[in-house]
Formats: structure tokens, C-alpha cells, sequence
């Protein structure tokens, strides 16, 4: 894919694939009946199959075919037909066969593409193939002395390999794609995305080349486990790779890790390749035959996808296709922009609200939106006092300040004109914040007229100033007013006034 000079980084450009592991949120693990719970005492959720005791078979797992098929339908896959479990054979202390269970010629999800914006652009993002497998288990090193612990707990947890081309050309752009496809997976139920847990894990291959040349050999980051991790991870490797390739050495392709104290990547071993595993198809499992009608039966009980929601805000409200994207995010924060928004009607105004002021809050305090302290409706009640002009934009941000704290000055305040479409409690609450701080805007005309002449007459070399043709004087005379009104002049109020006076 090309991309724009401007992202060049030191004359070379940037070309990035991702593989990413997603843990499947089964109740059994892929091949046998044991449980997939996080956190157990160690090899207490293993059994014979997962242990590869002699004389033990694998029995595929239906529910996680279900969440393949899942996967595939929400990104625009072929979901194959028939597809095959292969043998992916290396040796590793935590894996008892001696042998990973995964599918290599013939994986059950087939192309499809994340599409996603980075800041307004549009971006897309082409899958080469989802494919199952199961995890392995985890060597424990650092609880013995001169040992190294086995806990098989995770050994065959389903996991989905996710492959994209790598169509990615800076490290801003791979974070989109990982957190579009975080949503997508979480989005649909397949996987609770939890990456402390290790649930949601991204592999980055990273290269650079000379724009227009061959691609460069690549080395792959290994279990990136947070979006900011991943950023400073692939910003050094470009750089590491930028400065070895300036230096005149050549790359080695390589699997590496990434160190966050160091915010350096180190190289783990030598990448192996596809020979390297000796692959064959699994004897003990036939091929995964999927009909079509089990794809039907699946694709009924999806829930509305992200991109079809945010084309429905964009056809239902009017709203930016940008905006629209942006609500899409979870289906909590989807769901209360649509309570908001129906209830006072202002649907660009309350988007407005929770991309700006409700975000910025929910970021600093590290909270997501199912947890917001204020409710849709008293924001909805909000955007309305703004929009009827008893409150500015300002003021608004104080009312919402007051909520945001748990602030209560009662209800039963000052009456107000009634805002029929919202509960009675949400306009209570606010509109007693709204007279208690005294946040209410003057919209006595009379009263404004006054303020003007009186701003006018003790200033009148601006008033001539503006006259004379010099703008900022009439920026400098609104100030003043506002000023004059103590900040509940309603400014277009004021802007419309003042003007009217000085022609």
C-alpha cells in the first residue's frame, strides 16, 4: 500500500504486519473438557489431554469453532468450508507433546480487513487468515532456585491467530489497528480482551526499506501486552533497525522482546520459518467441516457489528461519519450516547459532550463509560440548558464538574421550563446546580443593552477603532461586556447586540 512522504522517518519508510493471539472465552479448553479459568492454583485446570498422557485424544471444541465463525463474519472473512489441524512440532518445556496443535495450509477464517480511522483518516487494514490453535503452557522461573516450574493451566486454551499484510506504515497506525481489533473481538463476545492476563496479544513485525524498494527483512516483537508498550516498541525498533541499516549492517530476521524499563527491544533467538516446525496435518483430528447453514445460525445471533451501528448514527442523528466512529468504541458508550441524544434531541451537541468534556474526564480517572458517575439522562439535560440558552458552554462545563463530584444541592430549585423528554430527577439535579452556582446566562435583553452602552460610552476610542475598520477592537469590546455581565451575557447574545449598535 503506499503511503505519504510525511511518514518517512529518516528517508526510509515503515512497513509493519501484526499477529495477534486472542484467547477465546470458551468454558473448556479447545481439545478437552478442562476449564479455561485465569488465576488458578497451578496445574489445577489440566487434565490427561492437555498433559499429552499416552493413550489421550483431542475432541474439538464446537463453541470455539462458533467464535471463529464469529470473528469472520464481523471482518467480511471467507470462512472455509472444510478446513485442516496441523502438527506444528517444536520442543519447549511446557508443551508436553512435544507438538502444537494449530492449522497451517487451510485455515478455517480466510482474508476479510479492519477498517478504522486514524485521527480523520481512513484507514484498512488486510487480514491474511484467522486460524485456531491452542496455547501453550507457561514456564514459571523466577518462585525456584536453580529450577524452573511447569504450569500447565494454560496448556490448550483456544486461541485465534489473527494475520494481517503488512499493510501498516507507522507505529500511531498499528495501535489504531490493535484497538480496532481489541473492540471487534470484545465487541462480539469471542474474547474479554483482558491484556494484563495475556487474553489479547499482539505480535509486530517490523521493517523498513527505502520507499519504492524490496521489503526489508523483518523481526518480529514478541507478546506486546499494552497499546503504549506497543508504540514505543516499534518506534525503537524502526529507529534500532534505521540505525544498523545507516551503519552498514545488515538485518537479521529475528524474534525479539520488548524491555518497558529499558524501552529497548532485545533479541530472544533466531525467527524460525515454516520448515523449521515440520508441519503435517494432525491424524487424530479429521477436517473441520463447517456447513452452511451453521454460519446462517451464528450470524443470526451476532449482535449489531460497530460499523453497521456507526452507519446507523450516521443515517438515524446526522452525525459525522468520524463522530459516529468514535461512539462505536463500546457498545456502554454507544448506548448512552442514543439515551442522550434521544432525550433532548440534540444528538450533535450531546456527541460533541462525550467526545470532549465526558472523554477527557473518563480518561484522567481512568474509568470506562459503564462507570460514568453521571448518568445519559442528566447529561442530556445538560446539552439542553445549553441549547435553550440558559446556560453557556462554559457554565456547562462547571454543572457537569458539580455532577461529576456527586454534587446534590437537592431538588425543587428555582422553576424552569420544563424539558418534557427527560426524568424529572436528572432536571432537578441540574437545574439546582445550575441556580446554586449561579451559572444561569442573561437573556433580558434590556438588561444587555444597558451593559453595551455602558461598555461603549467609557470606551470610545475602540468603538471608533472598530469603526475605522479594525476587527480585534470588536473582539476586545465583547470581552468586555462579558466581562461587565460577569459571564452570564449569553455571548451571541452579546456578539448580535453589540454589533447592531456600532454601525
Amino acid at each position: 500500500m503506499s503511503s505519504s512522504k510525511s511518514l518517512l522517518v529518516q528517508g526510509y519508510e515503515v512497513v509493519i504486519g501484526f499477529e495477534t493471539h486472542a484467547q477465546l472465552a470458551t468454558q473448556s479448553k479447545i481439545f478437552s473438557r478442562a476449564p479455561t479459568a485465569f488465576g488458578a492454583e497451578p496445574n489445577t485446570q489440566a487434565c490427561a489431554v492437555d498433559l499429552a498422557l499416552p493413550g489421550t485424544l483431542p475432541v474439538m471444541n464446537r463453541e470455539a469453532v462458533a467464535h471463529a465463525i464469529r470473528l469472520g463474519l464481523a471482518l467480511g472473512s471467507h470462512i472455509a468450508e472444510q478446513s485442516v489441524f496441523a502438527r506444528k512440532n517444536y520442543f519447549y518445556p511446557d508443551l508436553p507433546k512435544g507438538y502444537q496443535i494449530s492449522q497451517f495450509e487451510i485455515p478455517v477464517v480466510q482474508g476479510g480487513e479492519v477498517g478504522f480511522f486514524l485521527g480523520d483518516e481512513k484507514k484498512t487494514v488486510r487480514l491474511v487468515r484467522a486460524h485456531l490453535e491452542e496455547d501453550a503452557g507457561k514456564s514459571l522461573h523466577e518462585e525456584f532456585h536453580g529450577m524452573s516450574g511447569i504450569d500447565l493451566n494454560r496448556a490448550g486454551t483456544p486461541l485465534l491467530e489473527i494475520v494481517t499484510e503488512p499493510d501498516m506504515r507507522s507505529s500511531a497506525e498499528a495501535v489504531a489497528y490493535a484497538k480496532e481489533l481489541h473492540k471487534t473481538v470484545t465487541w462480539i463476545g469471542i474474547c474479554d480482551g483482558n491484556m494484563q492476563e495475556g487474553s489479547f496479544r499482539c505480535d509486530a513485525n517490523v521493517s523498513v526499506r527505502k520507499p519504492g524498494g524490496e521489503l526489508g527483512t523483518r523481526r518480529e516483537i514478541k507478546n506486546l501486552n499494552s497499546f503504549k508498550f506497543m508504540q514505543q516498541a516499534i518506534d525503537y525498533e524502526v529507529r534500532w533497525q534505521i540505525e544498523q541499516i545507516e551503519d552498514g549492517h545488515a538485518i537479521q530476521q529475528a524474534t525479539v522482546l520488548f524491555d518497558p524499563d529499558t524501552g529497548e527491544t532485545r533479541a530472544m533467538r533466531t525467527k524460525e520459518d515454516a520448515a523449521d516446525y515440520r508441519y503435517f496435518p494432525d491424524p487424530d483430528l479429521p477436517p473441520l467441516v463447517i456447513a452452511r447453514d451453521w454460519v446462517d445460525e451464528v450470524k443470526a445471533s451476532m449482535p449489531e457489528l460497530p460499523r453497521q451501528m456507526a452507519e446507523r448514527l450516521v443515517q438515524t442523528y446526522g452525525l459525522p461519519e468520524y463522530d459516529a466512529t468514535t461512539l462505536t468504541q463500546s457498545p456502554a458508550m454507544a448506548a448512552y450516547f442514543e439515551t442522550a441524544a434521544k432525550a433532548c434531541g440534540q444528538p450533535k451537541l450531546v456527541s460533541n459532550w462525550i467526545m470532549g468534556e465526558v472523554s477527557r474526564r473518563l480518561n484522567e480517572e481512568g474509568l470506562d463509560i459503564s462507570s460514568i458517575p453521571v448518568d445519559a439522562q442528566k447529561l442530556a439535560w445538560l446539552v439542553g440548558r445549553i441549547d435553550d440558552g440558559t446556560i453557556s458552554n462554559n457554565a456547562g462545563r462547571k454543572v457537569l464538574d458539580s455532577l461529576w463530584s456527586g454534587y446534590n444541592a437537592g431538588v425543587g430549585g428555582a422553576s424552569m421550563a420544563p424539558m418534557t423528554a427527560v426524568g424529572g430527577d436528572a432536571g432537578s439535579a441540574v437545574d439546582s446546580i445550575i441556580e446554586s452556582l449561579g451559572l444561569k446566562q442573561m437573556n433580558d435583553s434590556g438588561a444587555l443593552e444597558k451593559i453595551i452602552d455602558e461598555v461603549m460610552a467609557a470606551n470610545a476610542p475602540m468603538v471608533e477603532q472598530f469603526r475605522a475598520g479594525k476587527d480585534k477592537a470588536f473582539n476586545a469590546l465583547v470581552g468586555m461586556v462579558m466581562k461587565a455581565s460577569k459571564g452570564k451575557a449569553n455571548p451571541q447574545q452579546a456578539n448580535d447586540l453589540l454589533r447592531q449598535k456600532l454601525q
